[in-house]
C-alpha cells in the first residue's frame, strides 16, 4: 500500500442526514475519466466498479476494463490503491449487460472468493465462472465454472456466511430443454444455489431453488443475524407477471418457502434488466428496493419486513417520477439506513440519497450528493464498522468513493 493511483482521486465527503443541495460542489473531480473506447484493464477504463469491505477495514474494488477482470485495495478508504492485480489471464467475453457485474467477498482471513459472467455465444448464453485468492489477493487462482453444466448461467451473487462458507446464486436455464422436450411450457431460467466449504475453491453440486424467474434481472443477497442466506429475486407469477419474491434459506442448502415482496402486476413478455437490491438491519427488519413498470404501480419502490420475509408493508415511492429514477440500492450501516438511486433531468444524471435513524419507519427528504454530464454505472453503497460510502463509476468523471456521514 502507500502506491498513489494517478487514476483516482478521491474526497470523502461527509453528508449530513439532512443534505443540502449546495453540498454537491464539495464532491470529488477526477483527471482520468471513463472512455468509451478503451481497452486498457486500468480502472479508468472500467464499466463496472464492485466494492467490498474487508473485516479488517481494507477496502477493495473489482472492475471490468478491457476484456479482464481486476482488483486493487486500499487502506485509506479509497484515497490510495495498490498497484492493480489482473485476475483473468486472458481477455474474455465478460457479461456486459447492465445488471451484470463481478462480485467479490473476503473472509476474517482476508481470503477473496471472486465470481463473474461471460458470454459464450452471439445468443447471450452466459456461464458464470469463479476463483479464489488466499494470498490476500496478491493472486487468483485460474477462474473455473461454478457448475458442469453448460446451460447459460449468468446473474451470479456470492458471500461469506458467519462461519467462512461462500454461499452463491445465480439464474440458470438448465430445466428449460428437458422442459421443452416434455412438451411444457417453460419462461425465464431458474435460481439455483451452490456452497463452497474451503474459501471458494470448489462449490457443491448445484440446487434449484424456485424455477420460472425472470432470466435477466441482477439477485440481492444478505445475510439475516441467524447467519441464513436471504435473496430477493424478479420471479415470474401466473399470468406472466414479473414482480419480486424473496427466500430465506434455513441453512446455506435448505430454501424456506418463497414470498412475494409487492404485487406489481408487471406483466412483460421482455427482460427488465433492472434487478433489486436487500439489506437487513440489526432489528432483523429486511429492506427491499426494486424497480417495475407494472399495472399497480410504476417506478422505484421501497418496503419492509419484520417477520422474515413473509409479509411486507406498502410499498413507498422513490424519487421523481418525470427524472427516470433508477438503480436503487439500500445498505443497513452504522449509522442507519442508507438509499440512493439514480435520476436523470434531460442534461444530467444525479445519484439521491435518503436516510432513515429509526428502522425505515421515516426518511430524511431527497438530496443530490453526485452528478455526472454522461453515462455511468449503477451507484452501489458499501459499509464498514465507521461509514457507509457511495461508490459511483462514471464515464466522464472517473471514479467516485465518498462517506455518507450523519448527524452526531
Amino acid at each position: 500500500m502507500g502506491h498513489r493511483n494517478p487514476l483516482v482521486r478521491t474526497a470523502l465527503a461527509a453528508i449530513m442526514l439532512v443534505v443540502l443541495p449546495s453540498l454537491t460542489a464539495a464532491q470529488m473531480s477526477h483527471q482520468h475519466a471513463s472512455e468509451a473506447a478503451c481497452e486498457e484493464t486500468d480502472l479508468h477504463c472500467a464499466t463496472k466498479v464492485t466494492p467490498a469491505f474487508a473485516p479488517d477495514g481494507t477496502l477493495w474494488l473489482a472492475w471490468m476494463a478491457g476484456g479482464h477482470i481486476s482488483v486493487a485495495s486500499s487502506k485509506d478508504q479509497g484515497a490510495t490503491l495498490s498497484t492493480p492485480v489482473q485476475v483473468t489471464r486472458e481477455r474474455l467475453n465478460l457479461d456486459w449487460g447492465p445488471d451484470a457485474r463481478p462480485k467479490l467477498a473476503i473472509d476474517a482471513k482476508g481470503d477473496i472468493a471472486l465470481a463473474f459472467s461471460i458470454f459464450r455465444d452471439r445468443a447471450f448464453n452466459g456461464q458464470v465462472l469463479t476463483t479464489r485468492s488466499s494470498d490476500g489477493g496478491r493472486s487468483f487462482d485460474p477462474p473455473k465454472p461454478i457448475t458442469a453444466s453448460n446451460e447459460s448461467q449468468r446473474f451470479e451473487t456470492i458471500g461469506f456466511d458467519p462461519s467462512g462458507a461462500v454461499f452463491a446464486a445465480w439464474l440458470d436455464k438448465r430445466n428449460r430443454v428437458p422442459a421443452q422436450q416434455r412438451g411444457e411450457k417453460y419462461d425465464g431460467a431458474a435460481l439455483f444455489v451452490a456452497t463452497s466449504k474451503d474459501g471458494g475453491r470448489s462449490y457443491s453440486d448445484a440446487k434449484l431453488v424456485a424455477d420460472n424467474t425472470c432470466e435477466c434481472c441482477r439477485l440481492a443477497l444478505a445475510f439475516d443475524g441467524a447467519g441464513r442466506p436471504v435473496v430477493v429475486f424478479r420471479n415470474i407469477f401466473e399470468g406472466g407477471v414479473r414482480d419480486h419474491a424473496i427466500v430465506t434459506f434455513s441453512d446455506l442448502a435448505t430454501p424456506g418457502e418463497v414470498h412475494r415482496v409487492s404485487r406489481d402486476d408487471w406483466q412483460i413478455a421482455a427482460c427488465p434488466h433492472h434487478g433489486p437490491s436487500l439489506s437487513i438491519s440489526p432489528a432483523g427488519t429486511y429492506h427491499v428496493t426494486w424497480y417495475t413498470n407494472g399495472k399497480a404501480r410504476k417506478g422505484l419502490f421501497y418496503a419492509q419486513s419484520r417477520d422474515g420475509g413473509k409479509t411486507f408493508s406498502d410499498p413507498l415511492p422513490i424519487g421523481q417520477a418525470n427524472r427516470s429514477p433508477s438503480r436503487p440500492q439500500i445498505a443497513a450501516g452504522p449509522q442507519g439506513l442508507v438509499m440512493v438511486w439514480k435520476e436523470f433531468d434531460g442534461q444530467k444524471t444525479t445519484v439521491n440519497l435518503m436516510m432513515s435513524r429509526d428502522d425505515g419507519a421515516t426518511w430524511s427528504k431527497p438530496a443530490p450528493i453526485a452528478d455526472t454530464a454522461d453515462s455511468s454505472d449503477h451507484p452501489l453503497l458499501v459499509s464498514d464498522r465507521r461509514h457507509t460510502y457511495l461508490s459511483w463509476m462514471t464515464k466522464a468523471d472517473g471514479y467516485h468513493f465518498q462517506a455518507i456521514g450523519s448527524e452526531p
